[in-house]
Order: structure tokens, then C-alpha cells, then sequence
């Protein structure tokens, strides 16, 4: 036997036997480990036979298995008092193409199919409880991401307008989509961890969605709260701190070629924070809450909101750069980073891609807009918050922003 053949035989019986192995064991009735193991031998041999006898040999091959599924699934539904799911089913099908997809050469392929289909059919008990911890809230934020990214951005046009040739509404509209994405999938990663998740990646999530949300909400809370000081307050840093972690997310997903260029300023930063936050979580009093996140990650109308806004920070700096020089940026990404580091980080990357900024002058932006964004949340705690709450948040606050401008004074 040719050796090739062998491999390849040999392959589709392990990746028969893995899934098999699954379903034999959380399904047994149903199908086990021999039978997936000769559905993918199957559909090697049916696979290597196509190239001879003609691809319908494959489709031929592919309905023969559906219709013994369809009457293996009907013998099963009238002879079972309460009828299963379809999923061994679907999974024959599909094993049954990984083996073809190894008859003609697509291993890899066909090795990461089997590895998902494996996942996925283990799976079942914690995405079956994920499905139960989302609301309507939740299923209507994934429709408007799905709306916002698979609707509206397909039919923008994918090209600049306007002077300085920055405003392109298909890229725009592609960071509305970027933060969204974020947004929602660390708001749903919350939703599922619950109030399991504790003080420390509760407030990781926080900082993911929204840290200056996450800031308002435990600020007013120790306002009726008082003892809810030490608890605000770690949260509030943690989350801050986070900022940077989502920040260097933004960039590596952007503008991944000057990642390593970019962040080790912002990573010594987010060092330094880090550092803060662990002594704060170390002398106050370890409690564990559930973190209360009013706002809806993909909202329509917040989408939109954040597309202008980008839109004028790029142009701003654009024009900026154009009539006054690197030196006034800072004042644009000190205004832009008061509420929201999204925008002045997307669009200094995407100014460096277009080499209209220097790496220096973007990882400087981003830090001021960083930093400006800690004072405007300082500035909320001492509005809404309890008062020894902002003496703390001061205090951590006031060191980490010591750090940031000895950093711009000192980072070669």
C-alpha cells in the first residue's frame, strides 16, 4: 500500500475516533466511536475513488449517508419517548466530508474541523447555559452588531472624501463595527460569568465594556453606600487600568505591523497601573459583588455616535498636523481621550498607516488622550461619588499619572 494512503487513512480513523469517542460518551444511543470512525474512513475512500469514477461519487456517497441518518433519526424518534436533537446526525455529515477533505489533500482543514466539531459537541451543557443567562436585551444587541456589521458596512463606499483624504466612511464605519464587537463580547462574557466572576475580572470586564460607565456606576453607588468605598474603588482602578489592555487590542487588531513599535510605553504604563491596583486589591477589603452595566454594547444610536466622533477626531488631526504642527495634536487627543480612548487610539493608527504621524507622535497621542481620560474620571468621582472614595481614587490616580508624564518626558 502506498504510504501516502496510508497516512491519510490512518489520519481519518483518528479523527473518526475522536469525535466518536464524545459522542459515545455523552451520547451513546445515539452513535459511538466505532461508527464515526467509519463515517470519516468512508469519506476518504469515497474521496480517493472521486478521482477516478467522477466527483459524483462523492455526492452519491454523501446522500447514501443521509439517508440511512434520516432513517436511523426516524427509528429513533418513534421508538423514544422524548425525541433527541439532530446534532450526532449533523456531525455524521460533517465527519463524513473530513474524510473526503483528506482524500484530496486538505489535512489541515480538515483537522480543525474535527477539533470544532469536537468542542462544540462537549460544549453542550455551558452553551446551553449561556443561551439561558441572555435576555431579549442581549439577543437584540447581537441582531443590531449583526446589523451594523454585516448589513451596513458592505454597502459603504470604500474610499476617501473631503480635504486631507482622510474620511473614509467603509473604514469608519469598520471601527463602529471593531468596538461594538469588543463591547458586546466582553458585556456577554459578563453576562455568563455572573456574579461568580468576582471583584477582579468583574471589574477586568468593566473595563473592557466601559471603565468611565463602570467609574459613574460604582461612584454613585457610595453615595448611598458609603461602606461600598473599598469595593468602588478597586474596581474604578482595575478597570482603568484595563483601558490600556483594550487599547493595545485596538492596535494589535488594526494595525498589527506597528504593534511592537507602538505599545511598550503604553505596556510599561499599564505595568505601572497594574502594580497600583494589585497594592489597593492587597490593603482594603476583599468583597465580591456583582457589577451593575446599564448600557447596551451595540446600540444603535451609540454606534453612530462613535462613528462621527471618530470621524472628526481623524479629521481633526489631519488638519491639525496640516496648519500647526505635532505639537497641537496633543491638544486634540488630551479633548478626545476625556470620554472615550476608541477614537483618538483608531484613528492615531490609522494616521500612522498612512504615514501622516511618526510612531513617537501616535503613542504620545494615545497617552495624553489615557491620561486625560483618568482626570475626567476623577473628576466624575468627585462629582457623584462619596468623598473619602475620591480622596482614594486621587491617590491612585495621581501616581499613575506622575508615571504617564514621566514617561513622555523620559521615553527615549
Amino acid at each position: 500500500m502506498d504510504w501516502v494512503l496510508a497516512q491519510k487513512l490512518a489520519l481519518s480513523l483518528g479523527l473518526g475516533l475522536l469525535v466518536g469517542l464524545q459522542r459515545e460518551w455523552a451520547a451513546p444511543h445515539v452513535a459511538g466511536i466505532r461508527t464515526f470512525a467509519l463515517i470519516t474512513v468512508l469519506g476518504t475512500l469515497v474521496g480517493l475513488f472521486s478521482d477516478p469514477l467522477g466527483v459524483w461519487f462523492v455526492v452519491a456517497g454523501l446522500l447514501a449517508l443521509a439517508l440511512m441518518v434520516i432513517v436511523a433519526n426516524h427509528t429513533e424518534f418513534t421508538q423514544a419517548e422524548v425525541r433527541s436533537g439532530l446534532t450526532t446526525q449533523v456531525s455524521a455529515l460533517i465527519m463524513y466530508t473530513v474524510g473526503v477533505g483528506i482524500a484530496i489533500d486538505q489535512t489541515t482543514l480538515a483537522i480543525i474541523v474535527s477539533g470544532l466539531v469536537t468542542v462544540l459537541l462537549h460544549w453542550k451543557k455551558p452553551l446551553h447555559g449561556f443561551v439561558e443567562r441572555i435576555g431579549e436585551q442581549d439577543i437584540r444587541a447581537i441582531l443590531r452588531l449583526v446589523l451594523i456589521g454585516l448589513i451596513i458596512l458592505p454597502l459603504l463606499p470604500n474610499k476617501t472624501f473631503g480635504p486631507y483624504h482622510v474620511i473614509n466612511p467603509y473604514e469608519i464605519w469598520l471601527m463602529v463595527v471593531l468596538i461594538c464587537g469588543i463591547s458586546l463580547g466582553s458585556y456577554l462574557a459578563y453576562k455568563y460569568l455572573g456574579p461568580r466572576s468576582g471583584t477582579v475580572i468583574g471589574a477586568v470586564l468593566g473595563g473592557l465594556i466601559s471603565s468611565t460607565a463602570t467609574t459613574v456606576s460604582y461612584s454613585r453607588r457610595t453615595k448611598k453606600t458609603p461602606a461600598a468605598v473599598d469595593l468602588a474603588s478597586i474596581v474604578i482602578m482595575i478597570a482603568s487600568t484595563i483601558v490600556f489592555a483594550r487599547v493595545i487590542l485596538e492596535v494589535a487588531v488594526v494595525g498589527p505591523d506597528i504593534l511592537a513599535a507602538l505599545v511598550p510605553p503604553l505596556l510599561v504604563m499599564m505595568g505601572l497601573m497594574t502594580v497600583i491596583s494589585a497594592v489597593l486589591y492587597a490593603r482594603t477589603k476583599k468583597e465580591h459583588e456583582q457589577i451593575d452595566l446599564d448600557e447596551d454594547p451595540s446600540d444603535l444610536k451609540a454606534a453612530l455616535v462613535f462613528g462621527v466622533l471618530y470621524g472628526v477626531v481623524l479629521f481633526a488631526v489631519a488638519a491639525v498636523r496640516e496648519h500647526f504642527g505635532d505639537e497641537a495634536l496633543y491638544a486634540v487627543a488630551a479633548l478626545s481621550g476625556l470620554t472615550d480612548m476608541d477614537a483618538i487610539t483608531l484613528s492615531t493608527v490609522q494616521m500612522i498607516k498612512a504615514d501622516r504621524l511618526t510612531i513617537d507622535t501616535g503613542w504620545r497621542m494615545i497617552m495624553i488622550g489615557a491620561m486625560s481620560n483618568l482626570v475626567f474620571k476623577a473628576a466624575a468621582v468627585a462629582v457623584l461619588g462619596n468623598r473619602r472614595l475620591f480622596g482614594r481614587i486621587a491617590l491612585v490616580f495621581g501616581l499613575s499619572l506622575v508615571g504617564g508624564v514621566l514617561l513622555l518626558v523620559f521615553w527615549p
